[in-house]
């Protein structure tokens, strides 16, 4: 049997999770990142045999379109796959539901799924930390479940997971990251940009409507140059603080 982890993870919250499950199973690991928006994804094969992880964080209560749209082109031929959705606190919404549906159709076998809290991208003082000591414990707990199922043929046939059909309307955060005075010009974040809305000629220039307010560019600047308008988070976390700031638990949907 072999591991394909499947992640979409601009600011490596969706990863952590990814990885402190996929380490739980003895087997291959083969990791495809759907941000690197040079893979050609059709090229992968799967089988019955093979188990994957598909980890995604929820975009305002959606799957990130960029990393469904890669999504689209794998062909599952029956391998088995744990659906995973990771957000900040406030709430994954269809995340789960559109995973499931959209896997199904194309031949995967849904046997799990896995919401998990990872610290908010934007407003970092949601969910600081998380995945935590707590959060480890429960995921690991959550992959032994998985694997005694899996050992005992009890994956169900048809999963259950929440969501609405039609799922919500797809909106993100509108918030552009600006390249500051201390920008060296490397274009280290449009090469990483999994939308390709940075200029590499000129890393300041950015296509705002390509923009999906992921972080990538903040996170991976090494020199610290890049960030979002203070008055615009500081609103927004305004909005948000009531929905996010009671700890949400993890869930296992088995």
């Amino acid at each position: 049997m072999k591991l394909f982890k499947i992640y979409f993870s601009p600011t490596g919250g969706t990863k952590k999770v990814a990885d402190l499950i996929s380490r739980q199973f003895d087997c291959e690991t083969i990791e495809l990142d759907l941000s690197n928006r040079m893979e050609d994804f059709s090229k992968f094969t799967f089988s019955e045999k093979d188990l994957c992880i598909v980890a995604v964080p929820s975009f305002g209560g959606r799957v990130p379109m960029v990393a469904m749209s890669h999504i689209k082109k794998l062909n599952g031929n029956g391998s088995k796959v744990i659906l995973v959705a990771t957000y900040g606190n406030r709430a994954y919404e269809d995340v789960l539901l559109e995973l499931k549906d959209t896997l199904t159709t194309l031949g995967f076998f849904c046997i799990a799924a896995i919401a998990s809290v990872t610290e908010h991208s934007i407003m970092h003082q949601f969910a600081t930390g998380r995945p935590d000591s707590q959060d480890k414990k429960e995921l690991i707990k959550f992959s032994d479940e998985i694997k005694e199922a899996l050992k005992h043929s009890k994956a169900t046939k048809d999963l259950y997971v929440p969501g609405n059909n039609p799922y919500k309307e797809y909106k993100v955060i509108p918030l552009v990251p600006e390249a500051r005075q201390e920008c060296m010009r490397c274009g280290i974040c449009a090469i990483k940009c999994p939308v390709n809305a940075i200029s590499e000629e000129n890393p300041i220039l950015v296509e705002k409507e390509k923009c999906i307010s992921c972080m990538r560019c903040v996170v991976v600047c090494p020199n610290k140059a890049r960030g979002v308008n203070e008055e615009l988070i500081l609103a927004i976390s305004k909005k948000l603080e009531k929905a996010c700031s009671e700890r949400k638990m993890n869930e296992l949907f088995l």
